[in-house]
């Protein structure tokens, strides 16, 4: 049996720009379904889990109704959903245009989840190949790889307030806010050290001390690379069309 092929990160950024790009050019809630859709598929293709996904959405559900809630209050037109006296609080407009922002942020999150299942050290070469100066493709690859630490250095943290008796479910909302932001002295230390480790590693390696940099391993765009390509366009001029034909 062969091997199966991952994608190129060239491939995977043009994927993520497209999608990305989509999500913010449309507005029409059945399109960006189908856009949701084409970027949970692809996350599935490129070797991510959809079910892991999901599982960390989980957490912010209510973030994400929150969301919809308050887009929702500050648009004006449409029939009244909830009223409060002769004020309009929520409407039918305001509702399609917080699901709007909410479907976009999703297809943000799960395209932006697509970089995560390439190496690092793929990613960074395929930016320099892109000509992106090496700073630039060190600093996202850095962002890339540091969000989830930073994510587990929180859940420590939580988990550390959770051992000593504090049950964070039943301290009033204000209270609670207050709790959390105890946590950014020791979450913002961790990242200091971490910066600080990073930075003399990168001196020890010499990065930036000559102009030109060669590399060791060169990426070659494969046929499912170019055929991904095709068919991702394809589908971004025929969500385009759809877009200005609904208009």
């Amino acid at each position: 049996m062969g091997t199966k092929y991952a994608l190129d990160p060239r491939t995977k950024l043009y994927l993520v720009l497209c999608l990305s790009t989509l999500c913010v050019a449309v507005g029409d809630l059945r399109l960006l379904l189908a856009i949701l859709l084409a970027a949970a598929l692809a996350l599935k293709a490129a070797g991510g889990s959809i079910t892991a996904m999901a599982g960390k959405l989980k957490q912010f559900v209510l973030l994400f109704l929150i969301i919809v809630v308050v887009q929702s209050i500050f648009t004006r037109g449409g029939a009244a959903v909830l009223r409060l006296g002769q004020v309009n609080i929520i409407t039918d407009m305001g509702l399609v245009r917080g699901t709007q922002t909410l479907l976009r942020f999703l297809i943000v999150l799960i395209s932006a989840a697509l970089m995560t299942t390439s190496n690092p050290r793929d990613i960074i070469q395929g930016m320099i190949q892109l000509k992106i100066p090496p700073e630039i493709a060190f600093m996202v690859t850095m962002a890339i790889r540091f969000l989830p630490l930073l994510r587990d250095e929180a859940m420590d943290i939580l988990t550390a307030i959770q051992l000593r008796g504090v049950n964070l479910k039943k301290i009033p909302l204000l209270r609670r806010l207050k709790m959390y932001t105890y946590l950014l002295a020791p979450l913002i230390t961790s990242v200091l050290l971490k910066a600080g480790d990073l930075s003399l590693a990168m001196e020890m390696r010499a990065f930036r001390a000559y102009p030109r940099r060669t590399s060791l391993r060169t990426l070659v765009l494969q046929r499912a690379d170019y055929a991904v390509m095709a068919l991702v366009t394809a589908f971004a001029l025929g969500v385009a069309a759809a877009a200005i034909s609904l208009k």
